[in-house]
């Protein structure tokens, strides 16, 4: 006796990878009799999926936007409306860089649209309005204690205070995601992508602060604003992003490690300390060193440079993961063993989009690789004990999208 293969029919996604197709193990006739016998009702409801992230989600963003309204308002008045508009486009350049490395960090399991536009916006306009009520408070103290514009105070302010409150603020932007949208926050790569883009939303403000008021200050675009543009806009468009995507790593590995909210509070705590240290090197560098770009060759870009290499170790790691996870799928009779690899590897996917492609059924083979992706890290949040029940519900939605999609491979 043999059990059925539910992917009888389907396209031959290994063939497109350019994979040998060996048939599927079959399964012993004890083991398929008692598969065929009928479960008990508790291990075959479908769990209810919970709206609860969304909606808080939903909530945020409009909150969000309606203070960004306010910061608007007030950039507008300190600046002027020509120098903040010229500022807004200058900024524009550096946030398009931020966005096309995150889309590429973030392109094996895209994160939701929802959730990274909380990010973003929290950057952009809480973790700046927190950073400017601070400043403001501490402002006040130091003036009346020792007097406004001292040297010591703006070294302080820029190797101290800066750092704690600016990165503080940004990665209680991602500890909330954590908190509140734990089913999208699988590992170290969601709390990168979270992260960078909390950082992108906070540096395209702040760089609209600097470019408006050189621009302001030199009375029009000349070499010093050039030269800012430059230092901010095209050598460094990913430093927020550096110093913040520490404390999102930190909450990334206790999310894959199953931790729940202590345990992501004590990770986020760990995280901020080598934020906040390289938020300090980067600033207290500028009083130091007086050759800044030597001083970039020789530790900025190799800091960067250590740092795309642990993003590529981790991309791999969640391909190793995915591979693994629908492999066990494959075992199961979900896919055809010899399918995993067109799924769960860069080379297979890019042979399998080739295929559908030529076939005319891009935007299915999409939705199925994405399907399977997200399905394999549904298990693997069963497996960790994290949010199990949004992690079933979800398990039980894929399975059906998986169905669905191949039926539309095959044109049924």
């Amino acid at each position: 006796m043999t059990t059925p293969n539910p992917t009888a029919g389907t396209p031959d996604l290994t063939a497109a990878a350019g994979m040998d197709a060996p048939g599927p193990i079959v399964a012993p006739a004890e083991v398929a009799a008692q598969a065929t016998q009928s479960a008990q009702a508790g291990l075959t409801t479908t769990p209810r999926r919970s709206n609860t992230a969304r909606v808080f989600g939903i909530i945020g963003v409009i909150v969000l936007a309606m203070v960004a309204v306010g910061v608007v308002a007030y950039l507008i008045f300190g600046l002027g409306p020509d120098a903040f508009a010229l500022g807004g486009v200058m900024a524009l350049v550096p946030l398009a860089i931020v966005f096309f490395g995150v889309r590429w960090i973030d392109r094996w399991e895209p994160e939701p649209k929802l959730a990274v536009l909380f990010a973003f916006l929290w950057g952009a306009v809480a973790a700046v309005v927190i950073a400017l009520l601070v400043d403001y408070r501490v402002s006040n103290w130091v003036n009346s204690a020792s007097g406004p514009g001292t040297d010591a105070y703006d070294f302080w302010g820029a190797t101290v205070q800066a750092p704690i409150v600016e990165e503080g603020a940004k990665g209680l932007g991602v500890l909330i995601i954590f908190l509140v949208a734990r089913r999208y926050f699988d590992g170290p790569i969601d709390g990168i992508v979270y992260a960078a883009w909390v950082a992108g939303g906070f540096a395209f403000t702040e760089n609209i602060t600097y470019f408006g008021g050189q621009l302001l200050d030199s009375g029009g675009f000349n070499g010093d604003v050039g030269q800012i543009f430059i230092i901010r806009g095209i050598m460094s468009p990913f430093a927020h992003v550096m110093f913040t995507t520490c404390t999102g790593l930190a909450i990334g590995i206790a999310a894959r490690r199953g931790y729940g909210i202590l345990g992501g509070i004590g990770f986020f705590l760990i995280g901020l300390i080598p934020a906040m240290l390289l938020h300090a090197l980067w600033n207290g560098a500028l009083y130091v060193v007086y050759d800044f770009f030597g001083y970039y060759a020789v530790v900025q870009l190799p800091l960067f440079l250590i740092a795309v290499g642990i993003v590529i170790f981790l991309r791999r790691q969640e391909a190793k993961l995915t591979f693994t996870r629908l492999t066990e799928y494959a075992n199961a009779g979900w896919f055809k063993p010899d399918e995993v690899p067109a799924l769960a590897t860069g080379h297979g996917r890019r042979q399998a989009i080739a295929w559908a492609r030529r076939n005319g059924k891009t935007k299915a083979m999409r939705r199925y690789i994405r399907d399977a992706t997200s399905l394999a890290f549904a298990r693997q949040r069963i497996i960790s004990g994290r949010d199990k029940l949004g992690a079933q519900a979800d398990e039980a939605a894929l399975l059906g999208a998986i169905v669905e999609s191949r039926k539309n491979l095959v044109g049924a």
